[in-house]
């Protein structure tokens, strides 16, 4: 039997970048000793296919079949929301966060609810034993004979597990830990993630079984190993929150069964992560009335409508240079408002400090809530409250213009279904819109068009 080839080449830990010779700087991400020796098995013939028939060939686009995609749902109505309406068969997910952020406990929920109505589900762990998953079952009041705990990290032994299980899902947590005999660097390498990787969503296509792998983050919040480990997979997903915060947030950064839009809302308990259905109604439940600085402005994530609050607090700096500290908001958008506020309102903000931040850790990067943004601000620095049942919402331009936002019609609806009683928005949104009739809260919604930011602040103040 002929011996397999063996190939020495040292890889970047950063991006994955290969070398016949040890190098002291990357030349794609200039990190500095960041190349590992690393030696490969090459076997003829080891490699797969992700075409569903052995004896697929070439065809006409015309006579592809258009059909959608199969889904199933995964009985967590957020999880499915931001996947694009539930699991595709043959997908594979990849889940990325922070240490502790609550990643297996949100996949063993699912996958637990998943296993109650007889699907069967193999969650393969290579960082806890199996005492220690049924112990975080017991705490999320999860138990069923379809729900299958494999502790193992040899790619070669889940792989042959999978063959003879034929699970309906897999679930890999987490896929740095996992390693392949081919390779002879040590698990989490990157040589050692890509190949695995490949492996597993080679044989999930394979078989139309969806993969949910596990990534660890960087300290720079990104997924660790190759970049092409996002580009391998079909759905990249992130769970986001702050420590000591009851919120987590799932977001799509990349799916090709669905849109990026969509936001799964969670708060962390001590049962496990409860489903938030209504989002707005929990950003804004401790809001402080009448306070200045305190400002509702309404966020569309994806389909969703979202109201939450935006404070801010101005104050006279002592140092030479005022401090601009932001939370949850893009920093330097932030700061073209302010300078659109000094520019067409006339207030000076050149020796004040500016704290400003999204309460419930929502990160907003939509431009319908500039002028919530310029209002709070206002608000803080002249002292003055809004109007606690008032929702403001609009993009503002550098001329000090107010423009129309798409999606006005569903913002008003939810604002209305929250009792507010007025909504300053963009003029041409209000010119296609009247006065909304009764909703769950109490009269009617007056809504104000306004032209300009100056326009915006005779309404408010």
């Amino acid at each position: 039997m002929q011996k397999p080839k063996i190939k020495t080449f040292y890889t970047c830990q950063s991006c994955g970048h290969k070398s016949p010779k040890w190098l002291g700087k990357c030349p794609d991400c200039n990190e500095w000793n960041s190349f590992v020796e690393e030696r490969y098995f090459e076997e003829k013939g080891r490699r797969g296919s992700l075409a569903a028939e052995e004896k697929a060939v070439p065809q006409p686009i015309t006579r592809v079949s258009s059909k959608e995609e199969d889904r199933f749902q995964s009985s967590m109505s957020e999880l499915d929301r931001v996947l694009g309406g539930g699991i595709v068969l043959g997908s594979a997910i990849l889940i990325g966060g922070d240490p502790g952020i609550g990643k297996s406990t949100l996949l063993l929920q699912a996958m637990g609810k998943l296993a109650k109505t007889g699907a069967l589900v193999l969650y393969t762990t290579g960082e806890e034993s199996p005492r220690q998953i049924k112990m975080r079952a017991e705490r999320l009041n999860i138990s069923s004979d379809n729900l299958l705990i494999y502790a193992e990290i040899s790619l070669e032994r889940i792989l042959d597990s999978i063959k003879k299980i034929k699970p309906k899902v897999i679930v890999i947590d987490s896929i740095q830990t996992i390693y392949t005999e081919n390779l002879e660097s040590a698990p989490g390498s990157v040589s050692q993630i890509r190949e695995t990787a490949y492996q597993l969503i080679l044989l999930a296509k394979a078989m139309d079984v969806p993969v949910f792998l596990v990534g660890h983050v960087t300290k720079d919040g990104s997924i660790a190993g190759p970049r092409v480990l996002e580009h391998m997979v079909d759905t990249v997903l992130y769970f986001e929150g702050e420590r000591g915060h009851p919120f987590r947030i799932l977001r799509a950064v990349k799916n090709r069964y669905g849109s990026v839009m969509e936001i799964g809302v969670f708060e962390m308990k001590d049962i496990g992560l409860e489903e938030v259905l209504n989002p707005s109604a929990l950003f804004l439940a401790e809001r402080p009335e009448n306070a200045p600085g305190s400002v509702v402005v309404s966020s569309l994530e994806g389909t969703r409508p979202i109201l939450v609050e935006v404070q801010s607090l101005v104050c006279q700096t002592v140092f030479g240079m005022p401090r601009r500290t932001v939370v949850g908001i893009e920093a330097a958008r932030v700061s073209v408002l302010v300078a659109v506020l000094e520019k067409k309102i006339g207030l000076n903000m050149a020796n004040q400090d500016i704290f400003l931040k999204v309460a419930g850790g929502l990160k907003l990067e939509e431009p319908a809530v500039d002028l919530g943004i310029i209002a709070s601000i206002a608000s803080n620095y002249l002292d003055k409250p809004v109007n606690p049942k008032t929702v403001v919402f609009g993009e503002v331009g550098l001329a000090g213009e107010v423009r129309a936002i798409n999606q006005a019609d569903l913002r008003l609806k939810e604002a209305l279904s929250l009792g507010f009683e007025r909504c300053i928005i963009p003029k041409d949104n209000a010119k296609k819109t009247g006065t909304r009739g009764k909703g769950q809260g109490a009269g009617k919604l007056e809504i104000i068009g306004v032209a300009s930011v100056k326009e915006a602040m005779d309404v408010l103040f």
